[in-house]
């Protein structure tokens, strides 16, 4: 079950150096227990994992892992390697989708910095047609990331969008607000241990929020990505889909890359349109923890990796 408990268990986990150097020294080795959920350290690697995706018939997202930087120097470097990636992308010939964190770009160094980071990257990313989805982080930067949002869509850019969390009280409220600017909304459940007073704690709360947003985001949004694996709140979307006669390619679902493929697969089949959310990097530790926390299910499987291989 996914609440606020496992959430917390599992963000108390992510501070154990032991398990942090354990899992490093172990993760991403070949075969590693990791590369389950992250498709690789390098971009290089990423790409190789996802060439099969559009066989599939699945849609994909980069994400470049990676959060938190503490200097304009980390900043800096990080928007480099986001335009090699772009590069790197271009050079392959897949889907110019991009995904990435303000944080990482220097949002808790100042705003100015994080938005000029998205500047010289949308930049480049709207040269060559790319969408760019700014990742939401917890809920302290909820304001400050639709704020940036708001200032690169008043500076002409339009290919770039953002995620609204179903757990926070405060979410309908912003779907509306993004809805009216004409930004594409992400709408997942939430994976970050947020605070009674921000968020709701419990799981049939989240998913009653989450079902009136994806209702509000079919009927008013501009082709809103549905992200879950949940296939109650699958089935409530496509319900509500064809009660309101939306065609499929109004909206998208979308998954975590190496999680229910067969539910990616059968998604296809029925004709929705379905994106994988792929994760790479070295800074992987911090999303794995969360991945887990949102799918306990999976503990079993990562304890074994990690210490049948120490």
């Amino acid at each position: 079950m996914i609440d606020a408990t496992s959430k917390a268990l599992f963000h108390s986990l992510a501070q154990i150096d032991l398990l942090r150097r354990l899992a490093s020294r172990y993760g991403m080795r070949p075969g590693g227990f990791a590369r389950r959920f992250i498709a690789g350290e390098s971009v290089e690697e990423a790409l190789a994992a996802v060439a099969d995706l559009p066989a599939r018939q699945l849609r994909l997202t980069l994400d470049y892992l990676g959060e938190s930087v503490g200097s304009f120097a980390e900043a800096s470097e990080a928007t480099a390697e986001y335009l090699r990636i772009i590069e790197a992308i271009v050079q392959s010939g897949v889907e110019r989708n991009i995904s990435l964190k303000l944080t990482q770009l220097g949002l808790d160094v100042d705003r100015a910095t994080a938005v000029d980071n998205m500047r010289r990257i949308l930049d480049v990313a709207d040269e060559h047609g790319f969408f760019v989805r700014i990742d939401m982080e917890n809920s302290p930067y909820t304001d400050r990331t639709l704020q940036v949002l708001e200032t690169l869509w008043q500076q002409g850019h339009r290919s770039v969008g953002t995620v609204i969390q179903s757990c926070l009280v405060r979410s309908p409220q912003d779907v509306r607000r993004l809805t009216a600017l004409g930004a594409r909304v992400r709408l997942v459940k939430g994976a970050y241990k947020e605070p009674k007073a921000v968020a709701f704690q419990d799981k049939a709360q989240v998913d009653a929020a989450f079902i009136e947003l994806m209702r509000e985001l079919l009927d008013h949004g501009h082709f809103p990505a549905i992200a879950t694996h949940d296939p109650d709140m699958i089935q409530a979307t496509q319900k509500y889909a064809s009660e309101r006669g939306y065609a499929p390619d109004r909206f998208e679902f979308q998954m975590l890359y190496g999680i229910r493929r067969d539910l990616q697969t059968s998604l296809v089949d029925q004709g929705y349109g379905v994106r994988v959310y792929v994760p790479y990097g070295k800074q992987w530790f911090p999303y794995f923890m969360r991945r887990l926390g949102e799918r306990p299910a999976n503990v079993a499987f990562v304890i074994k990796g990690i210490f049948g291989e120490a």
